[in-house]
């Protein structure tokens, strides 16, 4: 069969590898085309790549606003190229700014079409609900919280599992030992604390900042910040200077099996870091107004998707449009050797692995695509 992926983020692009390799394995005479990164196009052919993540993502409203004419002609060449390759199935991975477009463009020509790692509706924008139930034959979905939403709404998705315990699975034999990475950057023998201030760069400005002025509560630590390659490196620089903290680029689980606890924002990062074993507490600054809205805009109780699959609040969240360290200095002495919520954090996250479930999860996914496509 032929099959025809779309991603457009970096995390899109590792998911995305993971099931066109499932899709070899449950489909061995499968085609491909795509939308993707690097890592599909090792998994289903640079051939096959279309166009680069990296010419895709444009993040916050002022990168949209400058870049619509880019915009519109990707979206137009997207859909031409479609039409050219005639799939048996569109897979859309996330990225729903783009990809619900293309979604109702390929229902409205009769192209059968799966949505894999949904929308984050039951947070915001819930109107698009609607649009999943029209224009998405199926959905695959890899929260478990999603399982009770989403029937809720109208809508039976598909679960088996979160393929970012197979990528986590993939790196953790290749990953140093602590030891080692502290001689790679050299770092001194004092406990490490990751801070995993987001990445996009209106997040580092607004995360990084109080992050620094937190570390210098803990001379006898040492903070490492987990840079990402498509932000120069001045956008951390800025903020780091003076501050002792250190910088290391896209090393986001080598810093974290080397941390002793980590600092994170909100995202898929919170979820990284508990399935690692990490105690974590998620700090997140916005604008004063969205602090204030956000008990009534926000769809659900939680931003980490640790507390969001637990059912209950595990990590603190602290979310504040000051520099106040105050609460995150306590937060983060409470998490650490020794402190009065670590093993219970610890306890939480042995929980949280068996709510997502164990390694395999592409496969399934696969499986249970390919299965539907040959009895249709």
């Amino acid at each position: 069969m032929k099959y025809y992926l779309i991603a457009g983020e970096p995390s899109g692009d590792l998911h995305g590898a993971n099931l066109i390799d499932g899709l070899r394995k449950a489909d061995p005479q499968a085609q491909f085309r795509f939308w993707g990164g690097d890592r599909m196009a090792a998994a289903g052919g640079a051939e096959n790549l279309v166009r680069h993540y990296r010419e895709t993502s444009f993040f916050g409203i002022v990168q949209v606003i400058a870049n619509l004419g880019t915009i519109r002609r990707q979206m137009r060449a997207c859909r031409e190229d479609l039409a050219a390759y005639a799939p048996d199935v569109l897979i859309l991975v996330d990225y729903p700014g783009f990809n619900m477009k293309i979604a109702r463009w390929a229902h409205e020509r009769g192209i059968r079409t799966f949505y894999y790692i949904a929308p984050k509706v039951w947070a915001w924008r819930e109107h698009r609900v609607k649009a999943i139930r029209r224009y998405v034959d199926r959905l695959f979905i890899i929260f478990p919280f999603e399982r009770e939403y989403f029937p809720r709404k109208g809508i039976e998705p598909v679960f088996e599992g979160n393929p970012l315990v197979d990528a986590l699975a993939q790196r953790l034999p290749e990953l140093p030992s602590p030891t080692e990475f502290r001689a790679r950057h050299g770092l001194d023998e004092r406990p490490i604390v990751a801070l995993l201030a987001g990445s996009r760069r209106s997040e580092i400005a607004s995360n990084l900042p109080l992050m620094v002025r937190l570390s210098a509560r803990f001379p006898d630590r040492q903070f490492v910040v987990t840079g990402v390659s498509w932000l120069d490196r001045a956008e951390y620089d800025r903020y780091l200077a003076g501050s002792g903290v250190r910088y290391v680029c896209d090393q986001t689980y080598e810093t974290l099996r080397a941390a002793e606890a980590a600092v994170v924002t909100s995202g898929t990062a919170t979820l990284e870091t508990a399935l690692l074993g990490v105690p974590e507490v998620v700090v997140y600054r916005t604008l004063w107004l969205q602090v204030k809205l956000r008990p009534y805009v926000l769809k659900v109780p939680y931003v980490s998707l640790v507390n969001l699959n637990l059912g209950r609040e595990s990590v603190r969240e602290i979310i504040q449009s000051s520099l106040e360290i105050g609460e995150a200095e306590q937060e983060l002495r409470s998490i650490l050797a020794g402190g009065a919520k670590r093993e219970r954090m610890l306890r939480d996250f042995d929980e949280l692995r068996t709510i997502i479930g164990g390694p395999g999860a592409s496969e399934r996914f696969a499986r249970r695509m390919t299965d539907l496509l040959r009895h249709a």
